[in-house]
């Protein structure tokens, strides 16, 4: 589904969209910006690159990345959460992951964790995309964040 019809959904169920991301960088709220008339339902995104930036900007805590590290459901979960507190949004979706090059047996690259924050609760997926190219996985990462999206948005 693409931005514009998300952007649509959001509207229709009287609903912002926050996002929070770090392997994106900013790239899933750039997407819906695009769409003209876009800030009738996107309020604001964040972009926590650092855990500094995770814990300052949306309440993670410091022993949940600790516990689990940057790349980890836990995170995603408390960053869409974080996000959705933190804003005038109703749906928040979040984003960490390995996009690469590098990552480990553990934490391999292409790996990304996702969190949904919404009125229903909190959502978690995790997606190993593969060592396909730092780009790739970026772009991948974009394309699942906005069928999450909207497929909570389509939710009745």
């Amino acid at each position: 589904m693409n931005a514009a019809d998300i952007l649509d959904l959001a509207r229709m169920r009287g609903v912002m969209i926050a996002t929070a991301e770090s392997c994106t960088g900013g790239l899933i709220i750039g997407r819906l910006t695009d769409v003209p008339g876009s800030s009738r339902a996107v309020d604001r995104g964040f972009v926590t690159y650092s855990n500094a930036a995770k814990i300052e900007m949306l309440g993670i805590r410091p022993e949940t990345l600790d516990a689990y590290g940057a790349v980890s459901e836990e995170i995603a979960a408390e960053m869409a959460s974080g996000a959705l507190k933190r804003s005038q949004a109703g749906i928040a979706v979040a984003v960490t992951g390995i996009a690469g090059p590098g990552g480990s047996d553990h934490k391999p690259e292409g790996r990304v964790c996702f969190g949904l924050a919404d009125a229903w609760g909190i959502r978690t997926k995790t997606v190993d995309f593969g060592a396909i190219g730092r780009a790739e996985v970026r772009l991948a990462t974009v394309d699942h964040a906005l069928e999450l999206l909207a497929a909570a948005l389509r939710k009745d």
